[in-house]
């Protein structure tokens, strides 16, 4: 039988592998959208089974512009994915929000140029409801178990707003002072797409980040050193692993139902008899209870 996985982890910036895994197999899948950006890894996690991936791929190879956001989340979906736990490492914007801290946001700015966020096109056009860009239920459970795990040095803070920028340079002290005045919180690379494109596939999304340091705009940033960064990734992910850990052993106990597991009832436009049959096929993982 094929391996599958009801919760999805994807790891991101110091999080490369899960070291609490149990029974772990390699999956190397293939998606009408090119490769994942690495082989997903699916294991044991306090009983349940879940999937992982290396966002960057395990030797960190793929820079934010690069990765095959499409390819992740579908490789995910095609495993039985239903809930999706994001690792990011991110910046400050807010003073009360200190490296290593966490922060799970509810909203997201999309600040990126140039990347494909959407499974539709090609002869089939959806609109997916975003205005709660992530999953409540899912982001109420991440928050509840880091509080429930009292973790020494890390302040939580449940809420805020992530930029997502283009990167891979960080931002300019302008900008950073543009997205302090917007009441932003937190600033990353990677979610937003993700977070779009796991609506898009009826997976329930949420994100833990993991705050690695204050942006430019702080007064102290210049004394900001890379090794203080690197320090902060490695117990940050440690943490994290702690948390996602918890977060699993939670939705093994007590699954739900998103409204991200229906996002697509009303969100196809195209009557799907009159859509091309090879984007039908293409899209067939997404579409097949609709179709």
């Amino acid at each position: 039988m094929a391996a599958t996985a009801q919760i999805g982890i994807i790891g991101g910036s110091g999080l490369y592998k899960m070291e609490a895994l149990k029974d772990v197999e390699e999956i190397r899948v293939t998606t009408p959208f090119g490769d994942p950006s690495d082989a997903l890894i699916v294991g044991t996690l306090e009983g349940t089974r879940v999937a992982f991936l290396a966002r960057h791929n395990r030797n960190h190879t793929l820079t934010p512009s690069e990765l095959p956001f499409r390819a992740n989340i579908y490789a995910m979906k095609s495993l039985g994915v239903e809930y999706l736990i994001s690792a990011s490492a991110v910046g400050s914007l807010k003073e009360e929000a200190k490296p290593l801290d966490m922060v799970v946001p509810d909203q997201f700015i999309d600040r990126t140029k140039g990347r494909i966020s959407t499974f539709f096109g090609e002869g089939i056009v959806g609109h997916i409801a975003f205005g709660d860009p992530v999953c409540n239920q899912l982001a109420q459970v991440l928050a509840d178990s880091v509080e429930s795990l009292e973790l020494p040095e890390v302040a939580l803070h449940r809420g805020g707003t992530y930029v997502c920028m283009e990167g891979p340079a960080f931002s300019t002290k302008a900008e950073s002072n543009l997205y302090r005045s917007w009441g932003a919180t937190i600033i990353g690379m990677t979610n937003l797409p993700e977070a779009k494109l796991a609506r898009e596939a009826e997976i329930a999304y949420a994100t833990l980040a993991l705050v690695t340091d204050y942006d430019c705009w702080h007064p102290d940033h210049d004394s900001v050193t890379v090794e203080m960064v690197i320090g902060n990734l490695m117990k940050n992910a440690a943490n994290a692993q702690r948390v996602i850990q918890e977060v699993v052993r939670r939705i093994a106990a007590n699954a739900f139902t998103s409204e991200a597991h229906s996002a697509l009832k009303y969100a196809i436009i195209t009557p799907l008899d009159k859509a091309p049959a090879v984007t039908k096929e293409k899209l067939g993982l997404l579409l097949q209870k609709y179709l």
